[in-house]
C-alpha cells in the first residue's frame, strides 16, 4: 500500500532553513548543519537514508525547492536525491508556472499547476504504478520545502511525518510550523545517531 510520507530535516528550534534561503543558498545562511546527517558515515544515518530512498515511488516538492536543486549549485551526480544513494523516482513540482528550462533533464519531472492536492494525487498514481513494476510497495515522499509540508499536514494529505532533528539552534530562518501547531501526531519511532535524531510520527 502506498503511503504519503512527509520527510524533512529541522533544527532544534523548528527551522528547516537558516535566514535568507534562495536558489544559490538553498539551506539559508548557517543552515548546512541541517543536512550533515545525510552525508555522514554513521551506519544508522546511511541506513535511514538508503531505506527512505529505496521506498520512494514518487517525490513531491515545491517550486522554490525545485529552483534550488535544479540551479547551478544544485544536485549533481554525487548529491542528487538521497544524497548520493541511487534513487530516481518521478518528481512532481507544485508550481504556479512551469520553468522555462530544466537543467536536470535526466530526471522525470512533472510540473503541477493546479495545486498541492492534485500533485499528491498524481504522485500516488505514479508511486502505485512504480510499485506494480517493482513488485513491492513504494511510497510518495513530500521532501519540502517547509511550507509545502506544513500545507500538506494542514490539508490532511499526510500519513506519516519523519523529522531529522539536527543538533543545531538557528534562531531564525524558515519555520516548519509558523504560528500554528501541527495536526495530532503519534510517535512511532526514535533513532538517535551521532549527527541527528530521526523521529517518525503517524499523522492522526
Amino acid at each position: 500500500m502506498t503511503h504519503i510520507i512527509a520527510d524533512i530535516s529541522v533544527s532544534l528550534d523548528g527551522f528547516v532553513t537558516g535566514p535568507d534561503p534562495g536558489p544559490d543558498n538553498g539551506l539559508g545562511t548557517g543552515g548546512e548543519p541541517l543536512h550533515t546527517w545525510a552525508f555522514s558515515d554513521d551506519p544508522e544515518d546511511r541506513r535511514i537514508l538508503r531505506e527512505a530512498t529505496a521506498r520512494s515511488g514518487a517525490v513531491v516538492l515545491g517550486r522554490h525547492l525545485f529552483d534550488v536543486v535544479d540551479g547551478p549549485g544544485g544536485w549533481d551526480d554525487t548529491t542528487g536525491y538521497g544524497a548520493g544513494e541511487v534513487g530516481r523516482p518521478a518528481f512532481l513540482v507544485v508550481t504556479g508556472s512551469r520553468p522555462e528550462s530544466v537543467r536536470l533533464t535526466g530526471l522525470d519531472w512533472t510540473f503541477v499547476t493546479t495545486g498541492l492536492a492534485d500533485a499528491v494525487t498524481a504522485a500516488r498514481e505514479r508511486a502505485e504504478a512504480a510499485s506494480t513494476a517493482a513488485g513491492r510497495d513504494l511510497d510518495v515522499v513530500l521532501m519540502g520545502g517547509g511550507a509545502l509540508i506544513g500545507s500538506a499536514l494542514d490539508a490532511g494529505l499526510v500519513d506519516s511525518l519523519t523529522l531529522h532533528l539536527a543538533p543545531v539552534v538557528l534562531g531564525t530562518g524558515t519555520p516548519l510550523f509558523p504560528g500554528r501547531a501541527p495536526r495530532s501526531l503519534a510517535q512511532r519511532s526514535v533513532t538517535p545517531t551521532s549527527t541527528a535524531t530521526h523521529l517518525t510520527y503517524d499523522v492522526l
